[in-house]
């Protein structure tokens, strides 16, 4: 969906990771505090193997501090909630055992850390995340049913005990209350998001953008149409945010009827004029869209209304589809095709390929994934990996399209592979259609004085 492979992978660069990154630094800190706290009170009394185990909280702070600073936000938070937990069941068994005077509160931290685990599931969905969520809520459970005592519990004067007893469900209720703040924020985000997206749609706030696509001799013989969103309130958003969240909301299906329709209407107007007539237009399909009930009649209805010529059309699919029903994709794919529409396989090599889905899926162009064309160059395995690429493309008789081709060097190699078909920035970056129809012309007006000298 134009396009589901994005050029840009900011790290952390939309709204709800900045927020939480901010949210975790400044937590990972009060987790810090609280251990430097306790730290000092037990090294005042010598009790020095809890003072141990309170340096071990404030390590995994600023372990948390450190690894998110540094962009290993991910692993920073697993690792964390993991330490965290393992500190608070040992408090639990140890420091913390219930007697008449004061109740066990340490596992109400396990609350804290499952809350925190639930906001890192919504960034990113893991099963590892979901495990951890559900043993911090197992050992919960356990210690808040049962006395669990141990020969090896430290008997703290009473005084102490009470004032901790307080000072910890009070600090654990209060990032409790932040955590539950922290999700109500980003649920109204989204949904305040996802009003914005449909406003988009319906108010015509998208655009296509244009990429060259090239021959052997880097003449232009069509593009690909790449999705675009400039809001009124928020400005450019980067397909880096806007796409995932709207295949989340379930709005791909709308949003992609209208670039294929853009896209075909841009296609019928080219087929009127001589100079843009043999372009051949890419617009990417994402799996949802495929998969939809009525997608090949959508198309049909689309060709038919805007009049465009189906064999210049080319629908790019990502490996994705191939882990939905894949008799089913087949016979959407055939459908397709005869209506004279090229289907065209984007990423390839990234994902689920194998020999025996290109066999069977009815594609006639394989995109090779910019990650291999750039690596190409200096890497031999890489080279050999794009050669191989090719010359199996071929075998089966599908046409190779080289992605991400940004010098001379990497195009002259894939050249030499035996690719025929090029698009990348060393040919042009995606841009306006004004702008490239312009391109188009001056292209022509290149060469109409070479078609004169040869006939001379």
């Amino acid at each position: 969906m134009g396009k589901l492979k994005l050029e840009l992978h900011p790290a952390l660069a939309n709204e709800y990771s900045t927020r939480m990154v901010v949210a975790y630094k400044y937590g990972s800190l009060v987790i810090t505090a609280i251990g430097l706290g306790w730290a000092v009170v037990f090294a005042a009394i010598g009790w020095w193997g809890v003072v141990a185990l309170d340096f071990a909280i404030v390590a995994s702070g600023l372990a948390i501090y450190l690894l998110i600073r540094r962009g290993h936000f991910t692993f920073g938070l697993l690792a964390a909630q993991a330490a965290l937990m393992m500190i608070v069941i040992i408090m639990g068994l140890l420091l913390d055992v219930p007697t008449a005077e004061a109740p066990r509160v340490s596992h109400l931290f396990l609350l804290v850390v499952a809350a925190l685990g639930y906001l890192n599931y919504q960034r990113e969905k893991s099963r590892t995340q979901l495990v951890l969520i559900g043993l911090c809520l197992l050992a919960f459970i356990v210690l808040a049913s049962a006395p669990l005592e141990s020969s090896f519990v430290v008997t703290m004067p009473d005084v102490l005990r009470s004032a901790g007893t307080w000072v910890n469900t009070i600090m654990a209720t209060t990032i409790l209350a932040a955590c539950i703040h922290a999700m109500q924020a980003e649920f109204n985000r989204k949904d305040k998001f996802s009003r914005d997206l449909m406003t988009a749609l319906w108010n015509d706030e998208f655009q296509l953008a244009y990429q060259p696509q090239v021959d052997l001799s880097q003449n232009t013989i069509g593009a690909e149409a790449l999705l675009r969103w400039n809001s009124p309130k928020r400005g450019a958003v980067s397909p880096a945010d806007f796409i995932p969240q709207a295949e989340e909301l379930g709005l791909m299906v709308a949003i992609g009827g209208w670039v294929l329709e853009s896209g075909c209407r841009t296609l019928a107007e080219w087929g009127k004029k001589p100079c843009y007539r043999h372009l051949s237009l890419s617009i990417n399909v994402s799996a949802s869209q495929l998969m939809h009930k009525d997608f090949e009649t959508f198309v049909h209805d689309t060709l038919v209304k805007t009049r465009a010529d189906p064999h210049r059309l080319i629908l790019e699919l990502t490996e994705s589809v191939l882990v939905a029903d894949i008799e089913l994709v087949v016979a959407k794919l055939d459908a397709l095709r005869k209506l004279g529409i090229t289907i065209a396989l984007d990423d390839f090599g990234t994902g689920y390929s194998s020999l025996s889905y290109l066999r069977r899926l009815p594609i006639q162009q394989i995109k090779i994934d910019r990650s291999f064309v750039q690596d190409a160059v200096n890497s031999p395995a890489s080279a050999s990996l794009v050669k191989n690429v090719v010359l199996m493309s071929r075998d089966l008789g599908h046409t190779v399209l080289a992605e991400g081709v940004e010098t001379m060097e990497q195009h002259a190699l894939l050249a030499r592979f035996g690719c025929v078909e090029f698009q990348g920035y060393l040919y042009g970056k995606p841009v306006a259609l004004a702008a490239f129809e312009q391109g188009i012309e001056a292209e022509a007006r290149d060469e109409a004085p070479e078609r004169l000298h040869r006939r001379g």
